[in-house]
C-alpha cells in the first residue's frame, strides 16, 4: 500500500480511502459513509481536509458528507452528474479530469452497480467504489449485466500494475466462490493462503485480478464450463456467463 493512501474501516466491511499529497497536509476522501473515523483519522495524522470524492450513492459510501463539509469548511465534492448525492458540487461526465493535489485523476463512468456509479483513476492507483473487489464483483441492482461487464471490461483495460482500492473487504469470501468456480486455479489457491491472516487484503492489482477474478474471466474455458454446469444449459456469450456468476454468487453459502 503506498504511504499517502491510508484505509479507514467503516461499518462492518468497508473501505474509506483518504490519501494525502506527499508535498503538504492536503488531504482527500473517497466514499465517505461516516465522518466520524474520517475525523479522527484527519486528527491523528493532522492532515487537512481539502476535498471529496464519491463513486456512487449508496449510503454507505456518501453517509457522512454532509458533516465532513460541517468539519472541514467549504470544501469540493466530487461525484457522478447524475448522482442523487445533493451535496456533490462538481458533477462528472466519463474522461473528464480532476486535480487532487499531485493526482490528476480520471473519472470513470461504470454503471451496473447503481447507474451513476463512477471510479476515479490515474495510472497508478483506481478507487472503483463497488464495482470491481478484489476476486470479485458488486451486486447488479440498478443496471444490466451487460451494462456491468462493460464496466468491468472497461477497468480491465486499464494498466496491469494499478492498484485497485475497492470498497469492500469481501476478498476472502469472494476467493472461495472463485475457487467453486475454478477449484484447479492454483492462483486463486494461492491468494487465499496469502491473505486468510490479513486485517486489510488491499490493494490488489489488475494484472493479479485477471488470474483470480471469475467476473473478469468470462471468456475462460473453465469458467465458462463452471457457470454452464451452474445453469444446466449452453451460455452464448460473456453477459450470459457473467450473468449466470453473478445470480450465483448471490445465492452461494460460504
Amino acid at each position: 500500500m503506498q504511504k499517502n493512501i491510508i484505509p479507514i474501516r467503516a461499518f462492518k466491511d468497508n473501505y474509506i480511502w483518504l490519501f494525502s499529497d506527499v508535498t503538504s497536509n492536503n488531504a482527500w476522501v473517497v466514499d465517505p459513509g461516516d465522518a466520524v473515523p474520517v475525523i479522527e483519522a484527519l486528527n491523528k495524522t493532522n492532515l487537512n481536509l481539502s476535498g471529496i470524492l464519491v463513486t456512487h450513492h449508496h449510503h454507505d459510501h456518501s453517509g457522512g458528507v454532509a458533516d465532513l463539509i460541517r468539519f472541514a469548511g467549504d470544501i469540493p465534492v466530487y461525484g457522478a452528474h447524475n448522482s442523487s448525492v445533493k451535496q456533490i458540487t462538481h458533477r462528472l461526465r466519463d474522461k473528464e479530469k480532476i486535480i487532487c493535489g499531485e493526482h490528476e485523476l480520471t473519472v470513470l463512468e461504470i454503471p451496473g452497480h447503481t447507474l451513476d456509479h463512477i471510479a476515479f483513476a490515474d495510472s497508478k492507483i483506481l478507487f472503483c467504489g463497488d464495482t470491481l473487489f478484489s476476486a470479485g464483483c458488486g451486486r447488479v441492482f440498478e443496471g444490466t449485466p451487460t451494462q456491468m461487464l462493460a464496466s468491468l471490461d472497461k477497468l480491465a483495460h486499464l494498466d496491469d500494475k494499478i492498484k485497485i482500492y475497492c470498497g469492500h473487504e469481501y476478498t476472502l469470501a469472494n476467493l472461495h466462490f472463485a475457487k467453486n468456480v475454478e477449484p484447479n486455479n492454483q492462483d486463486i489457491a494461492k491468494k487465499i493462503n496469502q491473505i486468510k491472516n490479513l486485517r486489510c487484503s488491499l490493494p490488489s492489482t489488475l494484472s493479479e485480478e485477471k488470474k483470480i477474478n471469475p467476473f473478469l474471466r468470462c471468456e475462460i474455458r473453465d469458467v465458462i464450463q463452471a457457470a454452464e454446469k451452474y445453469a444446466n444449459r449452453k451460455l452464448n456469450n460473456s453477459v450470459e456467463v457473467f450473468a449466470c456468476l453473478r445470480k450465483w454468487k448471490n445465492v452461494i453459502k460460504i
